[in-house]
């Protein structure tokens, strides 16, 4: 009669005190590696000399006043804002959007009204920047923009993914470029010192990769897109 094993022995290596401390050395540096360069990866600044500076409209007054800084010291000649229904602004506004609600604030403060157009997006449940930047494309020859090149304006670490998002609404054939304004909540060169600086991070760090490995939209103009 055959004999049956419940156990077996086996052998299996542990680190010393020594492998454990090199160990916890190695996962220092990269944890500070990690923190001293991850803003400056997700905050891009890249732009890539285009006419027209296209600005995310749910950003706060005082970035958009960096964005009004920006506008002036280019060659742009034209600013589109965009953005869907409002669902906060740190000021009393009775406009229902916020493209249109950026296009007022960036015209009081600095840009010739003639030179702004807002481009509103439809509510959405799903990645908003992405329908922004198609609604944007959708309303390019309304506004006579000839579509080769933009440079987009957006908000710290949310930079580098509005980036990718308008370049997958615009196409390969459209030159993306972008800023991104610096906070005010936080200190970008020591974001981990702050509970808004680490929520900042790790919300803007999940939602690029899920946008890079996650979002597939249909093909251009497609319903599947919208």
């Amino acid at each position: 009669m055959a004999r049956v094993t419940l156990l077996k022995q086996r052998r299996f290596w542990l680190p010393t005190a020594s492998g454990l401390l090199l160990l916890l050395l190695i996962c220092v540096v990269i944890g500070y590696l990690m923190s001293a360069n991850l803003y400056s990866y997700l905050a891009q600044n890249e732009p890539v000399g285009a006419r027209v500076l296209v600005v995310e409209g749910w950003m706060d007054p005082e970035e958009l006043d960096q964005a009004i800084q920006t506008f002036n010291k280019g060659n742009y000649e034209h600013v589109v804002t965009t953005g869907g229904p409002v669902i906060r602004w740190h000021r009393m506004s009775t406009v229902s959007d916020y493209a249109t609600q950026a296009a007022e604030y960036l015209g009081q403060h600095g840009i010739s009204p003639e030179l702004i157009s807002a481009v509103p997006a439809p509510k959405s449940r799903r990645e908003r920047t992405f329908l922004s930047a198609v609604t944007f494309r959708e309303s390019a020859q309304r506004l006579g923009i000839s579509l080769d090149a933009v440079d987009v304006f957006s908000a710290g670490p949310h930079a580098r993914r509005t980036r990718l998002l308008f370049q997958m609404a615009l196409g390969p054939g459209v030159r993306v470029g972008v800023f991104s304004a610096r906070p005010t909540d936080f200190d970008p060169e020591a974001w981990w010192r702050t509970r808004a600086g680490v929520e900042q991070m790790i919300y803007q760090s999940f939602g690029f990769v899920w946008v890079k490995c996650c979002f597939w939209p249909g093909p251009l103009g497609s319903k599947e897109e919208l």
